[in-house]
């Protein structure tokens, strides 16, 4: 697989960037052993970018799957913390999980934040001062707003952007897909490392898979793009993808028909609406006293899993 270089930072990844976000406990609930198993052939097949997150808890997945590895990976982990304490502890907490000394990537994960850069100033002058410390390699931001990546390609101190982008614009809060492009673009000529998210909007595109893929890989600015792999047919299904080759039809319509979904249990769900804020994209509701999900908003994040307290959101 041929490498490209994440904006000016020096790395050459895989254009093909794991997003560990489906194997944890949020999504699939893989083991540590079978998500890790899953990661190293990934590894050996080529690819060295892991997307992580505090949210996520795969951190026991990525340490199984580099056990005894010794090939190049770097990792990009993400936190949510709104005090600068809490990012530290969120930080430190990585190092030790992952068993590594240094991070090459931590993002500010601002989602929903149209100004991260205000409202989570005290977070990023904490991870300035881990990155002097040298506990963190690139300081970046995770964003769902337009405008916070505009604000992001000005800033001297954000090294890489994971942006929200779909060619439908699914899940960006303050536009379309074509000014999301345009920000993103604009990342570039600033020089910063740029690998995409929701290139299939949590699912909902997965029936144009290729096109959807094709079009966020095809966009000016872009290095690489997180996509969630759940098998080996995935995996090499998509090594081949960024490498050009032709994609093997029936394997990707057998793909495109595993179309996950947010369920709720709903019997045991109190109605307390602690997921309601939790979404970045205003999916989901409290009818009749139970959390309801608007399916045709839902990018399947995860993030309302993570909210709830009884435990019984799941993605599958």
């Amino acid at each position: 697989m041929k490498k490209v270089s994440l904006g000016s930072t020096q790395m050459r990844v895989c254009p093909l960037v794991f997003g560990t976000l489906p194997l944890g406990p949020l999504q699939a609930n893989f083991s540590p052993a079978q998500g890790g198993a899953l990661i190293r052939h990934a590894l050996e097949r080529g690819v060295d970018l892991l997307d992580t997150a505090e949210l996520y808890e795969t951190y026991p997945h990525i340490r199984a799957g580099l056990d005894g590895y010794r090939g190049e990976v770097r990792i990009a982990t993400k936190t949510h913390a709104s005090d600068a304490p809490t990012a530290r502890s969120h930080v430190e907490r990585a190092l030790r999980e992952l068993a590594v000394d240094r991070l090459d990537i931590v993002l500010l994960h601002g989602a929903r934040l149209a100004d991260p850069f205000v409202e989570r100033g005290a977070v990023l002058d904490e991870l300035l001062r881990l990155r002097d410390e040298g506990k963190i390699l690139h300081v970046g931001l995770s964003s769902h707003y337009i405008c916070a990546v505009r604000k992001a390609a000005l800033h001297p101190d954000i090294d890489v952007v994971h942006p929200l982008i779909n060619r439908k614009g699914m899940g960006i809060l303050d536009g379309d897909a074509s000014e999301m492009a345009g920000a993103i673009a604009a990342l570039s000529r600033a020089g910063k490392g740029v690998y995409a998210m929701k290139a299939l909007a949590g699912g909902n595109l997965i029936s144009e898979a290729l096109a959807s893929l094709d079009y966020v890989r095809g966009l000016p600015g872009v290095d690489g793009v997180a996509v969630g792999m759940l098998s080996e047919a995935e995996i090499e299904a998509n090594l081949a993808l960024f490498a050009d080759q032709e994609p093997d039809v029936a394997l990707w319509e057998e793909l495109s028909k595993r179309r996950r979904r947010l369920r709720i249990m709903d019997r045991f769900c109190k109605g307390c609406g602690a997921c309601v804020p939790a979404c970045t994209n205003d999916a989901l509701v409290i009818e009749d006293g139970k959390a309801r999900v608007l399916e045709e908003k839902c990018i399947l994040c995860g993030y309302c899993a993570a909210a709830c307290p009884e435990f019984i959101i799941r993605v599958v």
